[in-house]
């Protein structure tokens, strides 16, 4: 018999993902302790579950991954080949009218992308800048959001961080789509107009590498590359040649509900966590809920908004922080916002995950 998380290692499906197939009763386990709850799976449901995880790969959806699923333990020959074709073709009606509408939205935005690249945002891009600033500065703003630059290849405009200058404020900036931090620095001397340049991961490890003590750094960033001097050390080269996402467009965001976390006690509590997905309950504070609260409402009886998010993340963004973080909520949708409460131009936002999926 398998515990859940080993199942879920064995599958390459994740432990939540096992407790809602367990509820919809797709993937029943062959056994659930009645003391402590534990599922635990028979050997032959190692085969269905890989399948399963297979099927939602491809995205089939769950109402014909269940007569897939049906029809294979059955050995039935007819009714699966059908149902896997069917899914084909409507993978490849979706994808035909993504094509066009995706086309649809090039065709508009290309007449605008010649006046728009003329205007102030490509100004900033071509201009260089010259910075002076405390290594212990840069160091500490490059920590706060080194976290959230993305690894996706398909995503190259995201593979870095965003040095925004502007006047003597230097902003970096990284997201992945799931989650976007901004910290600011300022300058002791600034020289040239405003700048703007996406500098790739490994040359911002490089740069990183390169702060060991508060020494002061000379920053270059122009339209083909950067530059950083510190201490007669040197380490320079080129950029993301692509735009980078308007940051200030993205961060600016209503004011929400402002809730002081409990740093050490929330780490505790996300490290506990072995799956994908957990629940955070809000009220006067921010607690994570248990596997039986989450599937039934919040830990303890209490009552609060309940909103899902991904522990791994969510620790991400904990790392460096003191006693104590502030959250700011705005709806289950919404991106939740940590700050620093000593260092408001410090924060990242995290996207929620759906609890209804």
């Amino acid at each position: 018999m398998r515990s859940i998380g080993e199942m879920g290692r064995a599958s390459g499906l994740g432990v939540s993902a096992l407790r809602f197939y367990d509820r919809a009763g797709v993937l029943v386990p062959a056994r659930v302790d009645p003391a402590t709850g534990y599922r635990w799976y028979a050997p032959e449901q190692l085969d269905e579950a890989r399948l399963l995880a297979r099927l939602r790969q491809a995205g089939m959806p769950l109402v014909d991954v269940r007569l897939v699923l049906a029809g294979w333990s059955a050995g039935d020959t007819g009714v699966v080949p059908r149902l896997l074709d069917g899914h084909l073709r409507r993978l490849e009606r979706e994808l035909a009218d993504a094509r066009g509408a995706l086309s649809a939205v090039r065709a508009r935005l290309g007449a605008e992308e010649h006046s728009m690249n003329t205007a102030t945002t490509t100004a900033a891009t071509t201009a260089a800048a010259r910075l002076t600033l405390p290594a212990a500065d840069l160091a500490a703003a490059l920590d706060a959001v080194r976290f959230a630059v993305s690894a996706d290849p398909e995503l190259p405009v995201l593979a870095g961080v965003l040095f925004d200058v502007d006047g003597a404020d230097l902003h970096l900036v990284a997201t992945d789509r799931f989650r976007m931090a901004v910290a600011r620095t300022a300058a002791t001397r600034h020289d040239g107009d405003r700048a703007a340049a996406t500098v790739p991961t490994p040359l911002v490890d490089a740069m990183r590498a390169l702060l060991a003590d508060d020494a002061p750094v000379r920053l270059t960033i122009g339209a083909d590359g950067v530059e950083l001097e510190t201490q007669g050390r040197r380490v320079a080269g080129q950029v993301v040649g692509e735009e980078f996402p308007d940051h200030r467009r993205l961060t600016r965001l209503p004011e929400g509900r402002r809730l002081t976390v409990d740093v050490p006690a929330l780490r505790r509590a996300l490290h506990a966590q072995d799956g994908d997905v957990c629940v955070l309950v809000l009220t006067d504070t921010v607690e994570v809920a248990d596997d039986r609260a989450a599937a039934s409402g919040p830990a303890g009886g209490s009552t609060g908004d309940r909103v899902g998010v991904n522990p791994g993340y969510l620790l991400d963004a904990l790392a460096g922080a003191g006693e104590e973080m502030v959250l700011e909520y705005l709806g289950p949708k919404a991106p939740l916002v940590l700050v620093h409460p000593d260092v408001e131009d410090v924060f990242s936002l995290l996207m929620p995950v759906a609890l209804d999926a």
